[in-house]
């Protein structure tokens, strides 16, 4: 039969799932060997990561990618001897597992691309035989269909590896995505398929036959050496929709008779075609064929061996299958009942949706969001009570929706932290220190969106603070500090930022040296005067650097002006400390998210300014030190309840005439412990904010953090708190010139 349009689509469908739950399961894999490496003891720890690579193993067999099937048995039967304690965990063990967990990735990844890759079959096969070695197996133990048949084993031999498996896939298994050849199949990488045999009897008329059911049995015999526990975990997936029975080498005829109750009931006819299916299978015995018919009988079987061994789970006769099978709709209402729908645990807590229709939702929301602002405005001309209730309750609504959508994008940036662990342990190795990884703030939720594109800065960072932050194990002695050297990655939120923070107890910045490179390199001017922040910000000059010698790793200040532009681009600034001999402390402070922000608008020289809610501390009259019409200062410093704080007429700063024929007021706004107050001319009080991004000519613009649209359809800014303050430092001429520019475009079109 060959494979229609739609089947080659829920097949990708399928496949795209397990290379997606694989990563889950070497991310898994990792941690549970990282947390292992620190506490051999950690049994819990093991099994983890022994799980998670069974995991890849059975699925990668159910989808026929042989060779991540095969490494990763490899990797397995290591994990399984330190599970056995038959070996001890060492630096060798441990540095094999965690190459062997990117050696299933590089093999994930020929799977996903579809092409081979010589050197990555090449590596596989080294690596694995230094799998083989650490086990004392220097050549790999080959299935029995490998082995060379010049040496026939007696029959004595044969019963004490040969195994019989019945199987009996329910008639949802193909809907459920399961593919009974695919369990065959993996099958084969324990042992070898002596004989099988296909059972037909369940398979209803024509008439009755549902297309998309499953009515087929198998009789399998089975040689090998494997443990029926290993043999019975083949079909854990499919737990929910196959009976599997599993009869060891040798089992008794009584068990077989058991069997075949199971599976026929009191039909004789059907009874009788098993066993003749048995006996072409070669085992041969002599058995009952017909069914207990007197009550002695059933008393004499009923105290007949112990239970057959296998898999518990539902039942059903051969009957009962028929009549499943030829009522499509009683299958799929008693599936409900007894089926998938009674699993527990997160596969029922937890949907995989495609990201980009998270997007497009969170867009539709947007315009609701806006599309409601304009309704509000709409009703307020009106003056309607009724239509004003009506449409505030909407817009309750509206932000409720609004918040939610946004949550399901929110994800703890601890899974982002947790990629460290492995990066501070193999770095440490290559540059002989000793470092210990502290992570705090993990579950301090971001945007997902940012939470990947931050990962590659921070990957920067950490690797600069290894590398030329922390000192050596002779220096930290010689210098009186602990021998092993503190690395710490924190998080937490503040202001409606979320703060990150990447700190060493390190060697610090040499504030000389950055200076005098700089004077070097016509940065600053020679004798002239800097801040320590000044200072520090020299690191992120492109191309500046410091070090004395590069290496492969990083390089202080290399690349840090990659890190700058990467953190800008998602609205957010980042700023270094250092003290020598003590540290360095770099902190990354970005939004919540990109998409949508509470707001607080206000209007200066007619136009519309948003601030983030978060930022906005209180709401003042202007004070009489910063309120005369006649000097045209931009900023200065006002008493606020006995704390001195900067202000900045944002009117005067944008190069535009304030409003004085209203009162004015000054907006108090926090970045982190700073706080200025910002004089604006008309307060509008709190907006929905979606977030529109700037043409790419105005993206230099620091002050800006992009724009909205209102409802009355008129565009305003959305300022960008951090930014507005660096800007006003240095002068903010280039931003006035460009923003004027851009009102006057505005106010043409």
């Amino acid at each position: 039969m060959s494979m229609t349009d739609d089947d080659a689509e829920i097949l990708a469908i399928a496949r795209a799932g397990f290379l997606d739950e694989a990563q889950e399961m070497l991310r898994q894999f990792e941690q549970g060997l990282l947390v292992l490496e620190g506490d051999p003891s950690d049994s819990e720890s093991l099994n983890s990561a022994f799980r998670a690579a069974h995991t890849i193993k059975g699925t990668a067999g159910m989808f026929g990618c042989d060779a991540v099937v095969s490494f990763t048995h490899e990797a397995e039967t290591l994990l399984e001897a330190l599970r056995a304690n038959k070996r001890q965990l060492d630096d060798d063990v441990m540095s094999a597992l965690l190459e062997s967990r990117d050696q299933i990735e590089s093999l994930l990844g020929e799977v996903r691309s579809g092409e081979s890759d010589p050197e990555v079959a090449a590596s596989s096969a080294a690596l694995a035989a230094r799998l083989r070695a650490l086990l004392g197996q220097p050549e790999p133990a080959r299935p029995a269909a490998t082995a060379p048949v010049a040496a026939p084993q007696t029959a004595e031999q044969a019963q004490q590896r040969s195994w019989h498996l019945s199987l009996r896939f329910l008639p949802d298994a193909l809907r459920n995505g399961l593919d009974p050849l695919s369990f065959i199949r993996y099958l084969g990488t324990l042992g070898e398929v002596k004989a099988i045999r296909t059972q037909t009897l369940a398979v209803p008329a024509l008439d009755a036959l549902d297309a998309e059911a499953c009515y087929l049995g198998f009789e399998l015999r089975f040689d090998s050496d494997a443990s029926h526990c290993a043999i019975e975990q083949v079909f854990e997936f499919a737990v929910e929709d196959s009976d599997v029975v599993i009869l060891p080498p040798g089992a008794a005829p009584a068990a077989f008779e058991d069997l075949a109750t199971r599976r026929c009931g009191d039909d004789a006819d059907a009874r009788t075609a098993l066993f003749d299916c048995w006996q072409s299978m070669g085992i041969s015995f002599e058995v009952r064929l017909e069914a207990p018919s007197t009550a002695a009988e059933a008393a004499l079987a009923e105290a007949a061996p112990p239970p057959i061994p296998h898999i518990e789970r539902r039942a059903p006769s051969a009957e009962g299958e028929v009549k499943r099978g030829g009522d499509r709709r009683s299958g799929v209402g008693e599936r409900r009942e007894g089926g998938r729908d009674r699993r527990a645990g997160d596969e029922t807590r937890f949907v995989r949706v495609r990201a980009d229709k998270l997007d497009k939702l969170i867009d539709l929301i947007g315009e609701l969001v806006i599309a409601g602002s304009g309704a509000q405005m709409i009703a307020h001309q009106e003056g309607a009570e009724v239509l004003l209730e009506a449409t505030q309750r909407v817009m309750d609504l509206v932000q409720e929706t609004r918040d939610g959508t946004l949550a399901l994008r929110m994800v703890p940036i601890g899974e982002t932290f947790a990629r460290f662990q492995r990066v501070v342990r193999d770095v440490s190795k290559h540059l002989g220190k000793e470092v210990e990884l502290i992570v705090t703030g993990g579950d301090t939720e971001m945007d997902k969106s940012m939470v990947d594109s931050i990962a590659d800065p921070l990957m920067h960072l950490v690797r600069n603070s290894m590398d030329h932050g922390l000192e050596t194990f002779e220096e930290r002695l010689a210098t009186g500090k602990p021998p092993s050297g503190r690395l710490a990655l924190n998080a937490y939120h503040e202001a409606g930022a979320v703060v990150i923070e990447v700190s060493d107890d390190g060697r610090g910045l040499a504030r000389d040296r950055i200076l005098r490179k700089a004077v070097e390199r016509e940065l600053v001017a020679e004798g002239q005067v800097l801040s320590d922040h000044e200072v520090w910000q020299l690191i992120f000059q492109p191309g500046f650097s410091t070090a004395e010698q590069i290496t492969d790793l990083s390089g202080r200040g290399v690349g840090m002006d990659v890190v700058k532009r990467s953190i800008e681009a998602l609205r957010g600034t980042i700023s270094l400390s250092s003290q020598v001999g003590q540290g360095t402390l770099t902190q990354i402070r970005l939004p919540l998210t990109l998409a949508m922000i509470d707001g607080f608008l206000t209007m200066v020289g007619g136009v519309n300014y948003v601030l983030p809610l978060a930022a906005v501390a209180e709401c003042i009259d202007v004070p009489t030190e910063c309120s005369n019409p006649e000097e045209a200062r931009i900023s200065g410093t006002f008493n606020l309840r006995g704390e001195v704080l900067p202000w900045l007429d944002l009117a005067r700063f944008y190069g535009v005439k304030p409003d004085f024929s209203r009162r004015r007021s000054v907006v108090v706004v926090r970045d982190g412990p700073t706080r200025v107050g910002l004089i604006v001319d008309r307060l509008m009080g709190e907006h929905q904010t979606v977030i529109k991004p700037l043409s790419s000519i105005f993206q230099h613009l620091k002050a800006l953090a992009g724009s909205t649209i209102l409802g009355s359809g008129e565009v305003a800014l959305l300022l960008d708190v951090s930014g507005l303050f660096a800007a006003a430092i240095e002068g903010g001429h280039r931003a006035r010139q460009a923003l004027n520019t851009h009102l006057k475009t505005h106010k043409q079109h």
